[in-house]
């Protein structure tokens, strides 16, 4: 069986759980490679945990599937222009470009959804929307071709799910999705914000409104330099 290589382009304030959920299922993939690199290489801390060894991006030659993660950093990363060509650059050749959450800006930034629908976690669609010739879709994984998109974080799971079912079958997906006893039942219907009720809703918007200024000051600064 031809190997698979699967590469997750991470970079500082990336959400571990939008690389680590699809990561696990991934390397559940038969002769698959799953390389987890940063643009530095090294020591990368994601919402306290440490991923230490890392490859540098620009050592990767090539992969299979591209997946990027969100995060809170994503807004720095975009402004990045090195970390952008090697996403770019690992893109042009990959059989499918995914990403998850806010992953799906950093693949806008670098050019990879124009003309395309996408997904993107549900308080920053607006951010998404802004980007030319992205058209943004509410639903939690979004096929547009070779490009496939996740909603927020925990969407990661779904989109590998995906992934793996066009790379190894149905029939493995299945089995994977079994081995790993991804059965959602969450305590409260409370995960995306048509499901919250309205006091959640509000605050989770207050918690991510604090970011706001920021987010909105990083994404007109690379608006205006494209």
């Amino acid at each position: 069986m031809t190997r698979t290589t699967f590469v997750i382009p991470v970079y500082p304030g990336t959400t571990h759980l939008d690389f680590t959920a699809p990561h696990q299922f991934f390397a559940r993939v038969p002769d698959a490679e799953v390389i987890v690199a940063s643009r530095a290489g090294g020591t990368l801390e994601c919402d306290g945990l440490t991923f230490a060894g890392l490859p540098r991006l620009a050592d990767v030659a090539a992969c299979d599937v591209l997946c990027v993660p969100g995060g809170f950093g994503t807004f720095d990363a975009i402004l990045d222009a090195d970390f952008l060509a090697e996403v770019r650059r690992l893109a042009a050749a990959a059989r499918f470009v995914t990403s998850v959450c806010t992953g799906s800006i950093v693949l806008a930034a670098a050019g990879l959804l124009d003309g395309r629908r996408a997904a993107c976690h549900w308080y920053w669609r607006d951010v998404l929307a802004r980007f030319p010739g992205v058209t943004v879709d509410a639903a939690r994984v979004v096929r547009d071709g070779h490009v496939i998109t996740g909603g927020g974080v925990t969407a990661g799971l779904d989109l590998a799910i995906a992934v793996v079912a066009e790379l190894a079958g149905e029939d493995r997906a299945r089995a994977i999705q079994l081995g790993l006893e991804y059965a959602p039942e969450p305590p409260f219907e409370a995960g995306r914000p048509e499901l919250a009720d309205g006091p959640t809703l509000d605050a989770v918007r207050t918690a991510l409104s604090a970011r706001d200024a920021t987010v909105r000051e990083r994404v007109d600064a690379f608006l205006a330099g494209r």
